[in-house]
């Protein structure tokens, strides 16, 4: 008992040093909240069921970053498609690739088919609003029978981060707002010690604060291992200590849009954008005041006595006293220009749409775009956002994938094949992917076309191996791996092929060529 109080203090220390390095974001990410994420829970307030949208004049930047997370959805991890393949690592033998291609693509069926039945469509959208701000998290653990996974999205006031000497998040802080009563169902296995036992009995919906952590175990030098201890704040009554191992063993997933160098949380597009959000949100609530101005009127007039200011009601039909050749109420004009106003608002809402790359939607009003200008859509996101790109590959496409083959094959439910130990390595066909494979692409046709133009069709044919070309594209396009034939029976038609042309050249040798009707009898 006495080594778990050092242990949970050790953390504890741990933790308020990581918490104070997120103080110095707060400010920042709670503005953004106040301004694009109005119903968020922030760093300051418990906003559940409050109304925290007093600030916003302007719903561009509430509306961009809806559009921002739907649109890097489609574009990452699209709702009922496979977004990415299992396929067998640069390691494994080259005749060898194909049989296990093959197996991995029932995998790959079956890992799909887990997610897109569970709740991971809307879960990611949600950490998505929250990558606008940087960072978002993602808690993947066991599901039950129906769901074998779950994935729950956590914001960042939920969360503390800290990294590791590679400059990795190694350390993940959660705390959590539980009721004595459910201590026993979250933990069953918890010895309960004394002091929090004489609590839980005195006031069992009572409420306490749990710290999950999950850190990374160093000491296990070629291998994925972390410690999770999971402990009471208030009494110090360490609830759960476990150890993982193995790739895909942390059920956090924090992935991040940039960051700065050393530093642990993100910087996403609205960050960039906040100033516009802002100077738009002054905007619309100054032209709002000029408006009322406009419609109720300014008025002056000269202090005869007669008229007193405090007792006017100007309203239809009001009659006001005015003394004999005064000059009574004397409208003022308004000092606000609205044309400026509104080329102020027009350039900050575009700077706003393009900071969330939400430029490039269009018009809803006009005609469906074809699947070539959304197809150049795609590519021109996937060229701004590139080294965005690659993070969230690392980051979030696959830990996600790796974390649920953990969970499957922990439960028994698949098997994944090996060679010797050989890696396999995780393959995006997600559409964000499918654009910068079109580039690669696009580079094989011009060269092919140039080589065939200029020298013939006859260098091409020398220079260039079909049969791997077109298994060189049918990868870039994305076609599943079962479409295709393996190498085995690539050879034997081959081979076929090559013993059908030598009888007929024989034959033709020989002056007894047969119709085309036979010959294609023959080749069927």
């Amino acid at each position: 008992m006495h080594g778990d109080e050092e242990l949970i203090n050790s953390f504890l220390k741990k933790y308020e040093s990581a918490k104070s390095i997120r103080q110095r974001w707060e400010s920042l990410f709670d503005e953004c909240y106040e301004y694009a994420l109005p119903m968020r829970q922030t760093f300051a307030t418990q906003s559940i069921g409050e109304r925290r949208d007093d600030k916003i004049f302007d719903e561009t930047a509430v509306v961009g970053v809806q559009e921002f997370a739907s649109r890097l959805q489609a574009g990452l991890v699209p709702n009922f498609a496979r977004w990415a393949d299992f396929t067998a690592g640069s390691e494994v033998p080259k005749e060898q690739r194909d049989g296990v291609n093959n197996e991995l693509e029932e995998v790959t069926e079956y890992v799909f088919e887990v997610i897109q039945n569970s709740n991971f469509g809307q879960e990611v959208h949600e950490s998505f609003m929250d990558l606008a701000l940087g960072t978002g998290v993602l808690h993947v653990e066991e599901g039950d029978a129906i769901n074998p996974v779950n994935f729950t999205a956590l914001p960042l006031p939920h969360v503390v981060l800290d990294v590791g000497p590679d400059d990795r998040i190694d350390h993940v802080y959660r705390e959590r707002d539980i009721r004595y009563s459910d201590i026993m169902v979250l933990y069953p296995k918890a010895t309960i010690n004394s002091r929090l036992q004489s609590v839980m009995t005195a006031n069992p919906e009572g409420r306490t604060k749990v710290l999950e952590i999950i850190c990374k175990d160093y000491s296990q030098l070629n291998e994925d291992a972390y410690f999770c201890i999971i402990f009471d704040i208030n009494t110090k009554c360490m609830l759960k200590y476990e150890t993982f191992k193995g790739t895909g063993s942390n059920p956090f997933i924090c992935f991040r849009w940039s960051k700065d160098p050393g530093a642990i949380y993100g910087r996403g597009p609205l960050i960039n954008a906040l100033s516009a959000i802002k100077t738009t949100n002054l905007t619309i609530e100054l032209i709002l005041e000029n408006a009322q101005m406009a419609i109720s009127g300014v008025y002056q007039m000269d202090d005869d006595g007669v008229i007193n200011p405090d007792t006017i009601n100007l309203v239809p039909g009001t009659v006001i006293p005015k003394a004999p050749n005064s000059a009574g109420l004397q409208p003022v004009q308004a000092a606000g220009s609205f044309d400026v106003a509104n080329l102020i608002l027009s350039d900050m809402r575009l700077n706003i749409k393009r900071a969330l790359y939400n430029d490039m939607l269009g018009n809803p009003d006009r005609t469906p775009a074809s699947a070539t200008e959304i197809a150049e859509r795609m590519a021109d996101l996937s060229r701004r956002i590139g080294s965005a790109f690659g993070r969230l590959q690392a980051e979030l496409v696959q830990p996600v994938l790796q974390r649920v083959v953990y969970i499957l094959k922990k439960q028994g439910r698949i098997k994944i094949p090996t060679i010797n130990g050989r890696q396999i390595k995780v393959r995006s066909v997600s559409p964000l992917s499918q654009a910068q494979s079109n580039q690669d692409i696009t580079s094989i046709n011009r060269f092919l076309e140039m080589v065939g133009v200029r020298f013939g069709p006859e260098l091409v044919n020398i220079l260039i191996n079909s049969e791997e070309t077109a298994v060189y594209l049918a990868k870039k396009f994305g076609v599943p791996d079962y479409l295709l034939r393996d190498l085995e029976e690539r050879k034997q038609i081959i081979a076929m092929a090559q013993q059908l042309q030598q009888q007929q050249a024989m034959m033709q040798q020989q002056g007894m060529m047969p119709q085309e009707g036979t010959m294609n009898e023959q080749a069927n």
